[in-house]
């Protein structure tokens, strides 16, 4: 079959919609399938459309549909798509597609009850590679990956407010990687890092290096004020890597609503004291740890195969 998979405009940029359409794209080559990836819809003959990001697909998915009304769709949902609420673009793509994916549990909720018929929850896997040599290991400072492009809606500086405040005994470092979405935010990371010495901001690095620095460190944070699944919870769970993370659906909808490491979004306080719980408690630290293990079967890459292979079957 031909498969066609549309994604957002990322430029040079490593964007988690760019990162998924690549794994969608090896994922159904396996599976016998002819793909190919493409920022945009441009007259494209295909028999199966998959649109990444319901909203800022939405032209691509309308122009498809009408060039192609006997070919398929199945549109593929991000976080900004359902959260807080469906924007009517997203409504618009979801009532065009034949198959919605929801990348965990929560997400499916979101979708309007008239189509949540369509939905199909199938999680993002990761491949476990085994141990990578990571960043060296400074073994005086209790190191924290954020892996978060530099946007609003991410709250990314919301780790640098929870550092000030941690314990001056507190050896916390935060080792931020990320690419520069909303314009200014670059000057603000730059100016952290020369006057924070528990903030460095590492710039955006490729999937490898990104791997390594979640490896690397004791704990990974997630500070964003809505996110439908995002990737780095299966790359820190496989990992072995412990999360705090604001409470939202991307996170809860994997680790469950009881995850000890979680707090309100844009509390920095809150964030500052599981930060220093994690550091300074190694109990609480191990039980956030065995709590994100539990969930590592979630992320198996042949579950997620098989998914795709039965969906595209019952969809044909």
């Amino acid at each position: 079959m031909n498969v066609l998979i549309v994604y957002p405009e990322s430029g040079n940029t490593v964007t988690g919609n760019l990162c998924s359409a690549r794994q969608y794209k090896d994922i159904l080559t396996d599976l016998g399938h002819d793909v190919v990836l493409s920022e945009k819809f441009e007259g494209q003959r295909a028999e199966l459309l998959i649109a990444i990001n319901a909203q800022k697909k939405n032209r691509d998915i309308v122009q498809f549909a009408e060039s192609y009304p006997d070919s398929k769709i199945v549109v593929i949902l991000s976080g900004t798509d359902i959260y807080p609420e469906p924007s009517e673009s997203s409504f618009h793509s979801m009532q065009l597609a034949h198959s919605i994916i929801a990348l965990q549990n929560k997400g499916a909720k979101q979708v309007p009850d008239k189509m949540k018929e369509k939905v199909h929850v199938i999680i993002q896997s990761v491949v476990n590679e085994g141990p990578y040599s990571g960043i060296e290991s400074n073994r005086k400072s209790f190191d924290v990956a954020l892996v978060s492009n530099l946007r609003q809606v991410k709250d990314p500086f919301l780790a640098v407010e929870a550092a000030k405040i941690m314990p001056q005994e507190s050896n916390l470092r935060i080792l931020h990687a990320g690419f520069v979405l909303d314009s200014g935010f670059d000057e603000i990371a730059r100016n952290e890092s020369n006057e924070n010495e528990r903030y460095q901001w590492l710039g955006g690095l490729d999937p490898f290096e990104t791997r390594k620095l979640i490896s690397s460190c004791n704990l990974l944070i997630i500070t964003s004020k809505h996110e439908g699944a995002g990737r780095v919870v299966g790359e820190a769970i496989v990992s072995g890597v412990p999360i705090i993370s604001t409470r939202v659906d991307g996170v809860t909808g994997v680790l469950g609503d009881d995850y000890e490491g979680l707090f309100p979004v844009g509390d920095a306080s809150a964030l500052a004291a599981l930060l220093q719980r994690a550091e300074m408690e190694k109990g609480f630290l191990n039980n956030l740890k065995r709590s994100c293990m539990s969930k590592a079967f979630n992320f198996d890459p042949s579950a997620e195969k098989d998914s795709w292979n039965k969906l595209l079957v019952k969809l044909l």
